[in-house]
């Protein structure tokens, strides 16, 4: 019987050998499907148990801090939050997930300061895969490093390896399986894999009839992605912290080019600087807007909701059970066609849309 841990390092090395081009991206498609799927075979084989960590979201959105130990995330978390996570000049002072709520432009923001992870965190290291399994329940992930160990390329390797993909869109591909007719594809964009890659790639997942559409550029990766269909696809901001500790460091080609890259900010959470820009940040990653909600007869009130929100979306806001009585809304602003606009429960709002909810009497 072939040992999958065995297979995983032969395949994974065969890969790292061959150079990539056309005349090979056949072959490697076929290896990488492979190893997706032993990877996923030795996930379902290790099976969960043990204690889990577990976090009840709250608020418009929360934001995962992932970093090595002593980068400074509890510090950073206590400026973000005002609260008092421990703090030590020392590795793994958090060794629990510490929920705060960060107030900022009428909205409430969670904020987890998360362990500190280690190389291998990915293979479950200091309790790595039960805390990296929060960073995939986020709707923000705050990669922190700091001056001394700047370059955030091995976390997002960690993250990447447990289906995070971070800054990415889910591929715009759709599959319709079928009981007969072989694979068919069909695409709306200029292929940059072949057709027989794509197939046999399918094949590897047991995939032999169905029809594909592809509606934007791929690579093999993201084909494997989405047939594996477990990815997770999250913003990600990336911090650099303790620039007091050494502000000459960010005029050196090293650090200039990581905050170029990844459009990293670089913060001194010890003394405030730049918490400013970063709470902007979280905010407009977060894709935030501000309606105003307004009674028959009362003033109106700021609420804080996602773009794109409907108004049954902010109906379950105000209450579970306001959906079932809703009657009508009546909408002013950007999101209007006319002033007092009568709308139902699917109306898409608009940042500085004021709305008045009508309910069906009892």
């Amino acid at each position: 019987m072939v040992n999958v841990d065995e297979e995983i390092k032969r395949i994974e090395e065969e890969i790292r050998k061959t150079q990539y081009n056309k005349a090979t991206e056949h072959h490697i498609g076929k290896l990488k499907a492979k190893l997706a799927k032993l990877r996923q075979m030795k996930e379902s084989q290790k099976g969960g148990g043990g204690h889990q960590i577990g976090v009840k979201k709250s608020g418009n959105g929360m934001v995962s801090l992932v970093g090595f130990p002593s980068v400074g995330k509890s510090t950073l978390f206590n400026a973000l939050t005002n609260l008092k996570s421990e703090t030590g000049d020392f590795d793994f002072t958090t060794v629990d997930v510490i929920p705060g709520m960060m107030k900022y432009k009428g909205a409430n923001i969670q904020i987890l300061d998360l362990p500190g992870i280690i190389e291998g965190a990915e293979k479950g290291k200091g309790m790595g895969k039960k805390v990296l399994s929060i960073a995939r329940t986020s709707d923000v992930i705050m990669v922190v490093t700091d001056i001394h160990n700047p370059d955030p390329s091995p976390i997002i390797r960690m993250l990447y390896s447990i289906g995070i993909r971070l800054n990415r869109r889910r591929p715009n591909i759709v599959l319709v399986k079928k009981d007969r007719g072989g694979i068919n594809i069909y695409s709306t964009v200029k292929m940059e894999i072949d057709e027989e890659t794509i197939k046999e790639i399918m094949r590897e997942f047991k995939i032999v009839n169905g029809d594909l559409v592809i509606r934007e550029k791929i690579n093999i990766d993201d084909l494997i992605d989405f047939l594996i269909g477990n990815r997770v696809y999250i913003p990600a901001i990336f911090v650099l912290n303790k620039i007091d500790e050494n502000p000459e460091i960010l005029n050196s080609n090293e650090i200039k080019s990581l905050v170029e890259k990844y459009n990293m900010i670089p913060v001194s959470a010890k003394y405030n600087q730049n918490i400013d820009i970063l709470k902007d940040t979280i905010y407009d990653t977060l894709d935030l807007i501000t309606i105003y909600v307004k009674p028959p007869d009362g003033e109106k009130e700021p609420m804080v909701i996602k773009r794109y929100s409907t108004v049954e979306m902010v109906c379950r806001n105000i209450h579970k059970d306001f959906v079932d009585k809703f009657k009508y809304a009546i909408v002013n602003g950007p999101s209007s066609k006319y002033p007092n606009q009568r709308v139902g429960l699917e109306h898409v709002l608009e940042d500085g849309d004021t709305i008045t909810l009508f309910a069906r009497h009892s």
